[in-house]
């Protein structure tokens, strides 16, 4: 084959098939192609709905088809013509249909249904691979092979070549060839696999519990193939894997339980089959456990799957993840119990079994669920195994377990106990809880479960039992079986006081089972081996050796004395010798020592050495003895008589006593505890009593000492008042009583203020400090607030003294917290720094409580002693010093210098005042961010500095010195100070680096920045900002660092400032900000000098910004940053970009349209020109932006400019890059793809938006096209333009002068036809459908496609001679496209309207369209209202004009144009006449008379009149009555063109439409037809056609005729057409018969038997054809004439009764014998008995017996011995003779045949068997076909031996005639006769031997083998030999 051939092929469509055109041979399923090619259309369609119906029986789910592929509209469907959608989307109903019938292929149902669709739509050529795949599981049938002979498949580079070699043998598949082309080509292989999940896609709603009958045969076909192939397969590749792997994936998720079991089966020949990998098998492992978890149906087979493929792959390469899923099954146990007892399930338990106890020893604790389950199941397991098996077999499993069940109580007992109290709930009979009992028995704790033997429960229910008899006897119990010789005893106790060691205190507390608790308890043999048991049995006992009750009786004491004689107590080193006597400790308190203090006002723990500390932890504890013991007891006196000596050796002074007083009443604030001693509340309380009691016996000058300042009474007290407790506070104010008339004391307000609210203080421990602030807040009110004050700065004053103990200082701080105060601070301030020099970093001690009393100092620091800071140099000094002092003495605490940071709070900064100081402190903060490396100090500063409100002015001058703040303000400035810069740089060699801030800090400070948002006056940063841009632009700063970092934080703090000045985005004021200050050149050199994509994103952020602020500004700089978004951020695949595009567009482009909006036109088109360029950066960057972001941004940018704006911008400027890039780049096959892609994208960005605005950016894109000229080359055409000055929106979209008239036309094309797909889009349409308001902007859009549409059909017109007037034609048809959509979408009134003013254009074009485009809305199934029916109905006086000739002169072209606007008319009126004329006839009558007018001109146009006879035929059947006006007219007229015209053999249509017109009438008027009927006739019967639908035509206005015509019409006028065709026109008898013929079939009785002499003449003269006007030469064609009326005359013998039809046959008869009749008349009437005979069967023999004389009398004139007349018509009547007396014989059941009339015709039956009339051949065709039939059948009939022996005798005779043709004739007639008679020939046998005998010597050798034969047919016959007779 050429290279050309080879394209040719390529390009050849399945369309352009000359068979399709051919009816020779049409492909057929069930039919031969020859056969098939003579049925027409409706019978295969016929058949296909039969077929449709029958499977909609078996399965309701095809019902769906029924709308669609065999719908009626299908019938007339021609798929080659179609579009590409249209096409598609009948691929997919074909493909679907085709998928769900493959289940059902073999039926015969299924056959009929796809006979239908490959002779209606071709599937065997246009669907040939879901064909295949409907047939492909049926490969070894017939059917297949039948349905693979259809195909075309002959070309080597076919898909299915493969299958060609089966076409010519029609031998089906064989199974062993799919399977080697399965493995062989994955693709197949692919092809089955998808075969299976298009099944089960198709069928996915008809799936039941996992169940889809239907599917069965494909999965089983499925599995088959694949299974087999991979096993056939030589070695499994890579590439089938990977080709198997998707499909087992969805196998194994699919619902559908067969399926998911083929795909097991597949899994398992691929793991059989090839080793895979170690990641693939774990992938397939863990998604078969996921099945089997989803599916537990399959539960068998998918274990069974996962067995071999863990048993034929590499172990250990399956992961814990299948485990869990695994575990999840429900019935995994048991499952596999099944199959092991079949197969080897070790492969799943290697794996399963490590798994499982790795899980069970890693499980957590918390997951007490899981091993309760777990319990559970060993437990039920064990049940139900000792239910099945047998005594002899229970004690081994028992043995074989019983280390597990232990192992598992070891680890998990709580669960084991919860189990077993679940399962004895439902025990019932004896047989469970004799197996629980054996249970138990396996634990190590059985003893505990034991049942008593007196007891009807277990050990540990007896043991806590309420009644002590039950009690005493389980002691008893557990005392014997612990001294019984028990092996397991020490486990099984062990085990029990593991669990349950409580039990045994429990024991003791009931007291009447003491002794015999602690003798168990004190048995060697529990504690032995075992010392941590012991251990914890002797820390138990001990507390029983406590007493509460001394009595001799109690028993308590008893308790004991018992635990202590036991062994283990009087073994411990601690408890030993205890028992053996009485200890008792005496000590004298005056022979301690007493020590010294020194006369500091405080004793201070924290500095006080050991031996102090030691002493005062004696006396503490001595206190406590001494105090308890003489508060209450037996013993109270002795102990107050040694509270005496105490206070009198040691605290004999009253100061030292209160000292001892005051540090007992504070110490358990320490958290140092320097003396270790715990003291208590009630101890604390008891010392505060002590104190009162002392107190109130003080004298007056001690108590004004102690309540001095310098005594630590006071304050002691305040501590005491902290406390949480309330009888500690109640205490304190009783002691605080005591002193409150000390009026020399300082503490004296303070007091006096303090017991005013003791019950406050009292109630609640937090009230102190509220009323101690509240004193203070008063104080400072009072004018003798200095006396007030004094208390508070006393207190303070403590506080700060060195020897006061921290821990007291924190407390009394914590009560003033809330006093705060210039000189509050003050005071605190030597603490603080002393304090602060414990901080030294070499040597940092602090004590807990010292660290918390540093912490409070800093805490004032508040905004209420700020000022200080200002005033104090010193106290800043000190803040600042605390701010450095990184120091963290304790984990919990933060480090000072935090603390110190947490103080500087918004107030606090805000209170300083002074900016100097503020500046200083944030100099401090900034110093701290970039020199400490603490992140929690980091933190903490950020946190600062987004609290505080500062100045900008303050974060400028830290970013960039005093002298540097001149910033330049243009970019002229910027490049003049560089150079200044670069040649002071040369001239001293050295970068001037003074006063300039380090980029580190700079970068901090930025950071904080970011989020800060209380900040004044920010445009006080913006010099300093751009300053520093403007220093990262320097290339020195560059090179040395990466500044990019900062540039973003400049960019940022920049947006923030903007952002902070103007919220809105609007203009700010001069005054705020000044314009020159914000250098936007320096921002877009930024944008333009770097390559992050980060520092592009902040930059076009801030120009966003900046845009609302300065919009002229930007305005200047606005395309170099979308031209660089364009360029770079469009194409980056992130959300932060494309938010950055979003926020940019939306700041930037609204804020220059506003501010050019209400401006001069000028400004606007400027305006609008610069947007239009922004667009089309968008549009030149969209190829390059990813796929995804596409729609988003052009969505945004729209919706940002205003899609009713600019959407026609976005619109064209997309279709210019397409016509003039995209579609240039693309080749070949390319485009097409390209251009529907691009389109699909067109669609979705238009539908993005609103319906009214599309509309609207149609309209303006229609307009537009209509200001581009015709061609380049051409002017303006539409509006002239003078010369541009400047650039307009329009040269943006498409300038004329840069692009190729190829590329104009591309353009107007491409933008034509994506309206034209947008109107027709499912999105669009939806969304007009839910807008109600759109239908004045639907007329405009409609208005300005019209004006298009005249503008492109005048170019069509000017450009028909060129070129280009394709391109104008093609367009043409698109802009008609755009029409139907815009109708489509108009309200039904105002289509009505518009079509009305179109069908008044002068263009014969637009005239057309219009009238197509309302016949298409008068087809459809419309509800019409009368309002708008009466408008259509005005409407038919427009089209009547269109429909007349114009009288003006034409052209040949604008004639053909309007003859087919005029049958477009016509057609309109006969649409209209269908729809709306049975309601409005009077309206249509104007129309019948035109139509008429047509027919009867003779000149008209042939396809005009056809038109016009179409509308008569229409009109007339609906006008009824009110068209017989117009029948004189009409019907002539009709007639007429029905007349000989050479032009109608030509034209079929219009003699179709003439025969249409003229059916429809005479079905309408048939009784006022009559005066037209004979030509009626007439031509009806001359128009004989090969037309089928002519045909079919003629044939139902025969019918009309036959039954809509009264007899008394049609009669007479056939009568007459009959002689007026009988000599010139024979050719239309038949037909004519056939209407007389149908005409009598539809008569009633009545009417018959009034017009049976009028039939009867008629068929005489008919009848008499043969004799009357038969040609010698033409004998066929009068036997068919003669035939048709024999035929016709048989329909009415048939209606006829008895009576009637004797008078009628002897007519008949005797009219045959008239004298001088011709003797064709015999032939015709015995031609019509014979027929008359057939018909009548047993009834004809009564009317036969006239006949005998004349037919015997007839044979012997037949005789050739007799006669010599013509030999055709006597061989004829001979034959018509013989059939007519072989059906008497034959229907003979009267004896008609008596002896006389046997006699009469057996001589000349006989006879004729010498009778050699006609030649050889027609002998030969007598004797066989017509007189041995007829002899044999009367030799039946005569039923008598007598005559049969005459008979026989008789033809015997002639086996001795001369001529051997003779005695053969006379030979088959024996043997004939013969097998009539059988066995009643045996009579007649004796006569017929001799004659036999010697014709077998007979000379001719023909009759010899006759003879033979006849012997032994006979010999078969008669069942007796023959040959010993001869």
């Amino acid at each position: 084959m050429t290279s050309l051939a080879h394209q040719l092929k390529r390009l050849a469509l399945p369309q352009n098939d000359s068979n399709l055109l051919s009816r020779r041979v049409v492909a057929s399923v069930l039919f031969d192609p020859k056969d098939a090619a003579s049925m027409d259309r409706s019978t295969f369609y016929a058949l296909g709905c039969t077929g449709l119906e029958e499977l909609m029986g078996i399965d309701p789910a095809f019902s769906e088809f029924q709308e669609t592929l065999f719908s009626q509209a299908s019938l007339n469907l021609e798929r080659s013509v179609q579009t590409k959608e249209v096409n598609k989307k009948l691929d997919k109903s074909i493909s679907l249909f085709l998928t769900r019938l493959s289940p059902y292929f073999l039926l015969k149902p299924a056959l009929k249904c796809i006979e239908w669709l490959i002779h209606r739509f071709h599937i065997h050529l246009y669907n040939q691979d879901s064909l295949i795949a409907c047939v492909l599981p049926y490969h070894e049938t017939k059917v297949f092979v039948r349905v693979i002979q259809l195909l075309m498949i002959e070309d080597p580079t076919h898909k299915w070549h493969w299958l060609h070699g089966l076409q010519k043998p029609g031998v089906p598949l064989a199974r062993g060839t799919l399977l080697t082309h399965c493995y062989k080509d994955l693709g197949f292989m692919d092809f089955i696999c998808s075969l299976v999940t298009d099944s089960v896609k198709a069928y996915s709603g008809f799936v039941r519990d996992g169940h889809c009958p239907q599917l069965r045969v494909i999965f089983s076909f499925y599995a088959s193939t694949i299974v087999s192939a991979l096993d056939a397969v030589e070695k499994i590749t890579n590439s089938i894997i990977a080709k198997l792997l998707p499909f087992v994936q969805l196998g194994l998720k699919s619902n559908l339980l067969d399926y998911a079991a083929a795909t097991y089966m597949i899994v398992c020949q691929m793991a059989v089959k090839v080793v895979m990998e170690d990641h693939l098998v774990d992938s397939l492992t863990v998604q078969l456990c996921k099945c089997l978890h989803r599916r537990p149906q399959l539960s068998r087979e998918g274990l069974s799957c996962i067995i071999i493929l863990l048993q034929n792959q590499k172990e250990g390469v399956v992961g814990p993840k299948a485990f869990g899923y695994l575990c999840a099954i429900p019935t995994l146990v048991s499952t596999l119990q099944s199959i092991a007892t079949v197969h080897d399930i070790s492969p799943l338990l290697r794996y399963l079994v490590p798994h499982l106890i790795h899980s069970v020893m890693a499980q957590d604790e918390c997951e007490s669920s899981k091993i309760i389950l777990l319990s559970r199941l060993l437990l039920e397991e064990y049940v139900s195994c000792s239910s099945e098996l047998p005594s002899d077999r229970i004690s081994a499993l028992n043995q074989k377990i019983q280390s597990t069940v232990r192992q598992f109580e070891s680890r998990y007992p709580c669960a084991l106990d919860v189990a077993l109290e679940n399962h004895v709930k439902n025990v019932s009979s004896d047989h469970e809880k004799s197996v629980l009992h054996q249970f138990i028995s396996l634990t190590m704790s059985c003893g505990k479960y034991q049942i008593l033997p007196d007891s009807d429960t277990s050990l540990m229910l007896s043991l806590n039992h309420p009644l002590p008899s039950v009690r005493n006897m389980a002691v008893d119990y557990l005392k014997e079986i612990l001294t019984s010789e028990h092996v397991n005893i020490q486990n099984e106790f062990y085990t029990l006081r593991r669990r349950k060691l409580s039990f045994i205190w429990f024991v003791f507390h009931r007291c009447s089972v003491l002794k015999e608790a602690v003798q168990v308890l004190d048995d060697p043999c529990i504690t032995e081996g075992n010392p941590d048991l012991k251990a914890q049995i002797s820390w138990e006992l001990l507390p029983f050796l406590v007493l509460t009750n001394a009595a001799p009786e109690c028993v308590e004491l008893q308790m004991a004395s018992c635990v202590a004689d036991s062994t283990l107590l009087s073994q411990n080193p601690l408890t030993h010798g205890w028992a053996k006597g009485k200890h008792c400790c005496c000590f004298t308190l005056k022979s301690l020592t007493r020590l010294c203090f020194s006369d500091e006002p405080w004793w201070n723990p924290e500095k006080m050495d050991a031996n102090t500390c030691c002493y005062l932890h004696l006396m503490f504890c001595l206190f406590d003895v001494v105090i308890s013991g003489a508060s209450q007891g037996p013993l109270a006196p002795c102990f107050k008589s040694l509270m005496q000596p105490l206070v009198q050796v040691h605290l004999n002074e009253p100061i030292t006593l209160f000292k001892f007083l005051s540090l007992l009443w504070g110490y358990n604030s320490n958290l140092g505890d320097q003396l270790d001693c715990r003291v208590s509340a009630i101890l604390q309380t008891q010392a505060l009593y002590v104190g009162k009691a002392l107190l109130c016996s003080q004298p007056v000058k001690n108590l004004n000492l102690l309540a001095s300042g310098s005594s630590p009474v006071v304050p002691s007290l305040l501590v005491c008042l902290c406390s949480g407790i309330c009888e500690v506070r109640r205490a304190a104010i009783a002691v605080l009583h005591s002193l409150s008339g000390v009026v020399s004391s300082p503490y004296y307000p303070l007091v006096e203020n303090l017991l005013k609210s003791s019950e406050e203080i009292i109630a609640d421990p937090s009230y102190l400090s509220q009323a101690l602030s509240k004193i203070y807040e008063e104080g400072l009110l009072l004018k003798d607030k200095k006396k007030k004050l004094a208390s508070i700065e006393q207190l303070l004053q403590c506080v700060q003294l060195p020897c006061c103990p921290a821990y007291t200082c924190k407390t009394l701080l914590r009560a003033l917290q809330d006093v705060h105060g210039e000189p509050i601070l003050a005071v605190l301030l030597p603490a603080v720094e002393r304090l602060l020099e414990q901080c030294a970093p070499d040597s940092c001690t602090f004590l807990p409580d010292e660290a918390h009393l540093l912490q409070l100092l800093l805490s004032k620091f508040s905004e209420a002693s700020a000022p200080l800071l200002v005033k104090d140099p010193r106290c800043l000094e000190v803040f600042i010093r605390a701010l450095g002092t990184s120091a963290k003495p304790y984990p919990t605490m933060p480090s000072f210098q935090i603390i110190a940071l947490e103080q500087i709070t918004k107030p606090f900064f805000t209170a300083l005042g002074d900016e100097k100081i503020q500046q200083k402190i944030l100099s401090v903060l900034f110093d701290l961010l970039v020199g400490n490396k603490n992140p929690a100090c980091a933190q903490t500063v950020n946190g600062v500095f987004r609290a505080i409100a500062v100045d900008a002015e303050l974060v400028a001058n830290e970013l960039m010195p005093v002298d540097k703040q001149k910033v330049t303000a243009t970019v002229q400035q910027t490049r003049r100070s560089k150079m200044q810069t670069r040649k002071t740089q040369e001239s001293s060699g050295v970068v001037p680096e003074e006063n300039v801030v380090s980029w580190p800090r700079v970068t901090l400070i930025l950071e904080l920045l970011q989020h800060k948002k209380k900040l004044r006056r920010a445009q006080c940063l913006v010099p300093a900002l751009f300053n520093l841009l403007s220093r990262c632009q320097e290339p020195a700063s560059a090179e040395q660092e990466n500044l990019e970092y900062t540039k973003q934080l400049i960019l940022s703090c920049l947006l923030n400032v903007c952002q902070k000045l103007s919220p809105d985005g609007g203009p700010i004021t001069q005054d705020v900000l000044e314009e020159d200050k914000f250098n936007v050149e320096l921002v877009v050199q930024c944008v333009r000098l770097s390559d992050m994509p980060q520092t592009h994103h902040h930059a076009l952020l801030l120009l966003g910004a900046l845009a609302g602020i300065f919009p002229e500004k930007v305005l200047h700089n606005i395309m170099p940053i979308f031209t660089f978004m364009g360029s770079n951020i469009m194409r980056l695949d992130d959300t932060y970009s494309f938010q950055v595009i979003n926020k940019t567009v939306q700041a930037v482009i609204p804020a220059l349209i506003k501010a050019h909006e209400g401006g001069s036109a000028q400004s606007e088109g400027h305006m609008e020109t610069v947007v239009s360029h922004i667009v089309h950066v968008f549009v030149d960057a969209l190829p390059h932006v990813p796929e995804h972001r596409r729609l988003p941004i052009l969505s945004q940018l729209m919706n940002t400019l205003g899609p009713s704006r600019f959407l026609w911008v976005l619109m064209l400027l997309l279709f210019k890059q397409h016509a003039t890039q995209t579609s240039v780049s693309a080749t070949g096959a390319e485009k097409e793809a390209v251009v529907e892609r691009d389109q699909e994208f067109w669609i979705s960005v238009c539908c993005e938006f609103e319906v009214k605005e599309q509309l609207s950016s149609m309209i303006r894109i229609l307009q537009y096209l209509m200001t581009l000229p015709q061609d380049k080359e051409g002017k303006n055409w539409l509006l002239q333009s003078a010369v541009k000055k400047e650039e307009t929106v329009s040269d943006v979209i498409f300038n004329v002068e840069a692009h190729s008239g190829k590329d104009l036309r591309h353009f107007k094309f491409l933008s034509v036809s994506l309206m034209a797909q947008l109107l027709g889009s499912d999105r669009f349409v939806g969304k007009v459908g839910l807008v109600a308001d759109c239908e004045d902007l639907t007329e405009s859009t409609l208005q300005e496609v019209l004006r298009y549409i005249h503008a492109v059909a005048r170019c069509v017109e000017d450009n028909a001679d060129k070129p280009t007037a394709k391109f104008w034609r093609a367009l043409l048809s698109k802009s008609y496209d755009i029409l139907d959509k815009v109708n489509a979408l108009l309200p039904m009134d105002s289509f009505i309207m518009v079509m009305r003013g179109l069908m008044g254009n002068q263009l014969a074009s637009v005239r057309r369209k219009a009238m197509e485009l309302l016949n298409n809305k008068l087809q459809q199934r419309t509800q019409w209202v009368e309002e708008q029916i009466t408008v259509l109905l005005e409407l038919i006086g427009v089209l009547l004009k269109i429909v007349g000739r114009s009288h003006g002169k034409v052209t040949a072209q604008e004639e053909v144009e309007l003859a087919i606007n005029r049958q477009t008319a016509l057609y309109s009126l006969k649409l209209l006449c269908r729809n709306f004329g049975s309601a409005h006839q009077e309206a249509f009558v104007p129309v019948l008379k035109k139509a008429v007018e047509l027919v009867a001109n003779k000149e008209e146009e042939k396809n005009v009149m056809g038109s016009a006879l179409l509308c008569v035929a229409e009109v007339a059947s609906t006008l009824k009555a009110l068209a017989i006006p117009q029948l004189h007219s009409l019907m002539p007229a009709v007639l007429d063109t029905l007349k000989e015209r050479k032009d109608l053999l030509n034209n079929e249509i219009y003699l179709l439409s003439a025969v249409t017109a003229l059916q429809r009438v005479s079905e309408t008027l048939p009784h006022f037809i009559s005066p037209y009927l004979e030509d009626t006739i007439s031509q009806v019967t001359k128009r004989l056609t090969s037309c089928p639908q002519l045909s079919v035509r003629l044939s139902s206005l025969s019918t009309t005729l036959a039954t809509k015509v009264p007899p008394r019409v049609l009669i007479p006028t056939i009568t007459k057409c009959y002689c007026t065709m009988v000599d010139a026109q024979q050719n239309r008898l038949g037909p004519l018969m056939i209407i007389l013929k149908e005409h009598i079939t539809h008569m009633e009785k009545d009417q018959l038997n009034n017009h049976q002499s009028e039939l009867t003449s008629f068929f005489l003269s008919a009848l008499d054809f043969r004799a009357q006007h038969c040609q010698e030469g033409d004998l066929q064609k009068t036997g068919e004439i003669e035939g048709y009326v024999i035929d016709c005359l048989l329909v009415m013998v048939m209606k006829l009764s008895e009576v009637t039809f004797r008078p009628l046959f002897f007519k008949l008869f005797d009219w045959s014998k008239m004298d001088g009749a011709s003797k064709n008349r015999l032939l015709t009437f015995y031609r019509l008995a014979d027929s008359i005979a057939n018909k009548l069967k047993g009834l004809f023999v009564l009317f036969a017996g006239q006949l005998v004389k004349p037919i015997s009398e007839l044979l012997r004139q037949l005789n050739i011995s007799h006669t010599g007349n013509n030999v055709t018509k006597s061989s004829l009547l001979l034959q018509h003779v013989l059939d007519c007396l072989h059906k008497i014989f034959l229907y003979d059941t009267q004896r008609f045949l008596s002896k006389e009339r046997a006699d009469a015709l057996l001589g000349p039956l006989v006879d004729q068997l010498e009778n050699m009339l006609g030649g050889d051949e027609i002998y030969k065709t007598h004797i066989t076909k017509h007189l041995v039939p007829c002899i044999a059948q009367f030799a039946v009939a005569m039923g008598d031996d007598s005559q049969w022996k005459v008979l026989n005798y008789q033809i015997l005779l002639k086996t001795r005639h001369s001529s051997p043709k003779v005695r053969f004739s006379a030979l088959v007639m024996l043997l004939e006769l013969a097998s009539k008679l059988r066995e009643n020939y045996m009579v007649l046998l004796p006569e017929t031997i001799p004659f036999l005998a010697e014709l077998m010597e007979d000379e001719c050798e023909e009759v010899e083998q006759q003879v033979q034969k006849v012997i032994h047919e006979m010999e078969t016959i008669l069942g007796e030999p023959l040959q010993s007779y001869f």
